[in-house]
């Protein structure tokens, strides 16, 4: 792992389309994540609405339904790749950009990496399953 990017590796019991979904829909987004009118198309921008923060603008960057979606976030960039695994997906995060000599960023990584492993990716996890059920 190079040290200023941090990388998750979550296991998601529900098909890559439903994981896709969940990254992708604005509906779902909101329930695990933030509220933001993302859209997995090249070129979009789009906000995300962070409690604390405010509004984050972000711009994808790459979209390739449904096995990986990049886009800005801030000063970094979230890679989401998904790949079948069984009956589910096996989700790999990478969040890169740091300047680990600049105190905020330093924070961020600190506490982001945490975050996005105990929290907010085993929420998307429930919201992508729960999707699935539903279906």
């Amino acid at each position: 792992m190079t040290p200023d990017i941090i990388t998750v590796d979550q296991f998601i019991a529900a098909p890559p389309q439903a994981v896709w979904d969940t990254i992708t829909t604005p509906e779902l987004l909101a329930r695990w994540w933030a509220p933001g009118d993302i859209r997995a198309e090249v070129g979009h921008e789009f906000l995300v609405e962070m409690p604390g923060w405010g509004n984050v603008v972000c711009t994808v960057l790459e979209a390739e339904p449904p096995h990986l979606l990049v886009f800005t976030f801030a000063d970094w960039t979230l890679r989401w790749r998904l790949e079948p695994e069984g009956a589910g997906t096996r989700l790999f995060l990478e969040h890169s950009g740091f300047d680990l000599d600049d105190a905020g960023h330093r924070f961020a990584f600190d506490n982001m990496g945490p975050g996005w492993r105990d929290e907010v990716l085993p929420l998307l996890a429930t919201v992508a399953q729960e999707a699935t059920a539903a279906r």
